[in-house]
């Protein structure tokens, strides 16, 4: 079937391809402003409001960055990612504490919570700008973008609630918080939180458990590119293992590989109905 021309503004819920528009948003966000202002145009949404900010030394990140974009029905905030080799560096500082979680409840990253502590008033200030019709809210990211997805989700749900996202859908996303925060936001995000994570990507395997935990509501993508909607942990480690052999002449690079969006973008695309 051939792939819809564009986004559904009416999309509710989980489905593929929301999934896949979703994951188009977040790759989009790795591009500058004015093409930014134009796909966005094209897919229907007639306002953009961009939430950058930037870092000086010795704070592993140069920027962060996300953009709005809204029109009469539905309303995409997509945060921008990094690279592997960049979190490794940021999540390399084992002495840094832990950051509180919204509404003292948990704990953060503390690398994650100062990036999105950077933009955070910009983007809320934009959703209650924007949010005039009542329409639905989408926080999407991939990378160090869906860790700020999540936890501006959890943000929103815990200290904004007349904001709160609609959904929250997430592409390679590390570990974000402690066991407290991830079961406040699995009971609140119960059935609106999905998390992609591609084969070996390495990045939803940083930072180390036990401190850092995931959400719930994995979405993983096998060796062969089908989405499943669970995977028993003896399963998957046959995947993965099968995932690192599909390159004979550079295995260790299967886990910065599957990270790559356009990697993502082509599983979710293979899986449309």
């Amino acid at each position: 079937m051939p792939v819809p021309s564009t986004i559904d503004h009416g999309a509710k819920g989980y489905s593929v391809p929301h999934a896949y528009w979703l994951a188009r948003a977040c790759d989009l966000a790795y591009k500058d402003r004015a093409t930014i202002e134009e796909q966005a145009a094209s897919w229907g949404f007639g306002q953009v409001r961009h939430h950058e900010t930037r870092f000086t030394p010795p704070f592993p990140l140069q920027d962060t960055q996300a953009y709005t974009m809204a029109g009469d029905r539905m309303i995409i905030t997509a945060f921008r990612g990094t690279q592997p080799a960049e979190i490794r560096d940021w999540l390399s500082d084992a002495e840094t504490p832990p950051w509180a979680g919204p509404a003292k409840t948990g704990y953060v990253h503390y690398g994650f919570a100062e990036a999105l502590e950077s933009i955070f008033p910009s983007v809320r200030d934009a959703l209650a700008e924007l949010r005039t019709e009542g329409q639905s809210v989408w926080f999407t990211g991939h990378s160090l973008g869906g860790a700020l997805a999540m936890l501006a989700g959890a943000r929103m749900s815990l200290g904004e609630p007349r904001l709160q996202a609609d959904g929250v859908y997430t592409f390679g996303q590390p570990r974000t918080c402690d066991r407290i925060l991830a079961a406040a936001f699995n009971k609140g995000f119960k059935d609106r939180m999905y998390r992609f994570v591609n084969n070996n990507d390495i990045v939803p395997q940083l930072p180390p458990e036990p401190v850092y935990t995931h959400v719930d509501n994995l979405r993983y993508i096998d060796s062969a590119g089908r989405i499943h909607d669970s995977m028993t942990l003896q399963a998957g480690l046959a995947d993965r293992a099968k995932g690192l052999t599909a390159d004979a002449f550079a295995p260790a690079s299967a886990g910065i590989r599957d990270h790559f969006m356009h990697n993502y973008l082509a599983a979710l695309e293979k899986n449309l109905p």
